[in-house]
């Protein structure tokens, strides 16, 4: 792209960052807004929106790259990490405890994402799994939070808000902005051997109301929560991560159980929803939950009205890669109305899913109005929480781990009564 039209990109952006600094309780309204399903060109006739003039003068490799929240190996900045940001335009990162080696690195390294990816326009979504329990990345300078079925057997409103908003806080003062958490699956199978007690329990009502709670905790801290792992793991008997789970219910079912706390997490206004690699024959008897149009279009957008930011669960795990090759995966996933990609390993494998978006828009397989419409709904997610490319020189971990204590101890005095 030409230099005067990064100059322009840039004003844009900072004129919609400046202008658009959030309440708590704004950030906590709802979905979106009503913009965010309608065709680039509706939207042009009814408002003006300094999204759509942004990607108006973005080319199609800056809108592909949004695309994308990737993972890579190491506690460093790497040279083909420097050319996802400068090359590729690549939307986020997400890192894993393999990333970080201590709370200085972390910091440094985060900095340092952000630092290259100054000279583009749009800002990174920096993303991490931070659950609690047993599914915890972060230094082991923060003290170890409870399982999410310690909470949900407290069942306490004021525990669970008092919970994601310590774990927001954690991942905040070291610069994230987004956390794949809370898990909103009901481990309802008792074979289960990736849910267990990740899940708030196995009863309906008590993994909604507390899952609601830790999300509402972590919005709270202006931290996008991701809820996941929509429609439903928790009556699985095999890992994702290795194969594909198959799930014997139809939406009659799914409705009296797995989809409760996904559609209370739509009426609180989620923003963010994790697609899992889950088959459900009864629904879908060709692809699993994520290259689905029938679970991703029909039920999540249309019949559950989720009008936010859908994200697939990494691409590159088990049950997926077993069946499919990365970009044919990955271009059955936007067709069934997927945003986002989760591409945790395999350096090459950004570009090679890339390159095969590009062709199938060249040969007209994938409109790029399609294209923009997941950019609006991305880049809006964006602004809403104000993610910048602002660095972070210092953090206090006492402090976070003094708020940590008083909740532990609480904790242990309700368990004890």
């Amino acid at each position: 792209m030409k230099q005067n039209t990064y100059i322009f990109i840039i004003i844009v952006l900072t004129f919609i960052l400046s202008s658009c600094t959030r309440s708590q309780e704004e950030i906590r309204e709802g979905p979106l807004n009503q913009y965010n399903n309608k065709p680039i060109k509706e939207l042009e006739e009814e408002t003006v929106d300094p999204i759509i003039k942004l990607i108006e003068d973005m080319d199609l490799e800056q809108k592909i790259g949004q695309l994308f929240i990737i993972g890579f190996n190491g506690t460093s900045m790497k040279p083909w990490i420097k050319d996802m940001i400068r090359e590729y335009y690549i939307g986020g990162f997400i890192l894993f405890k393999d990333n970080m080696s201590s709370i200085e690195q972390t910091l440094e390294l985060l900095n340092s994402l952000k630092e290259e990816n100054k000279n583009n326009p749009i800002p990174l979504f920096l993303s991490i799994d931070e659950e609690g329990g047993r599914v915890h990345r972060l230094p082991k300078s923060f003290l170890n939070m409870p399982t999410a079925k310690q909470i949900g057997d407290i069942n306490n409103e004021n525990i669970s808000f008092q919970y994601g908003k310590i774990l927001a806080k954690r991942i905040k003062a070291l610069g994230f902005n987004m956390d794949f958490a809370p898990v909103m699956d009901i481990n309802s199978n008792p074979k289960n051997p990736v849910i267990g007690d990740r899940a708030f329990g196995s009863n309906r009502d008590i993994v909604s109301h507390n899952g609601i709670q830790v999300m509402e905790g972590i919005r709270s801290e202006n931290i996008i929560s991701v809820i996941k792992h929509f429609p439903g793991h928790g009556d699985t008997s095999i890992d994702s991560h290795w194969d594909l789970p198959i799930i014997n219910k139809d939406i009659k079912e799914l409705k009296e159980l797995e989809l409760t706390p996904f559609l209370k997490g739509i009426e609180s206004g989620v923003e963010g929803i994790m697609i899992g690699h889950i088959m459900f024959p009864k629904i879908d008897n060709t692809y699993p939950a994520t290259l689905s149009k029938e679970i991703i279009t029909n039920l999540l957008r249309k019949e559950l009205s989720f009008e936010g930011v859908i994200i697939s669960d990494d691409m590159s795990m088990g049950a997926i890669a077993k069946n499919y090759t990365i970009e044919d995966a990955a271009i059955k996933y936007l067709k069934a109305g997927g945003d986002i990609l989760l591409l945790c390993h395999g350096e090459e494998n950004p570009i090679i899913v890339m390159e095969r978006i590009k062709e199938e828009v060249e040969k007209g397989r994938i409109t790029e109005e399609e294209i923009d419409e997941k950019v609006y709904r991305i880049l809006k997610l964006k602004e809403k929480y104000n993610i910048s490319n602002d660095t972070i020189q210092k953090i206090d971990v006492q402090s976070i781990n003094q708020d940590t204590k008083i909740l532990l101890d609480k904790i242990k005095e309700l368990k004890n009564q």
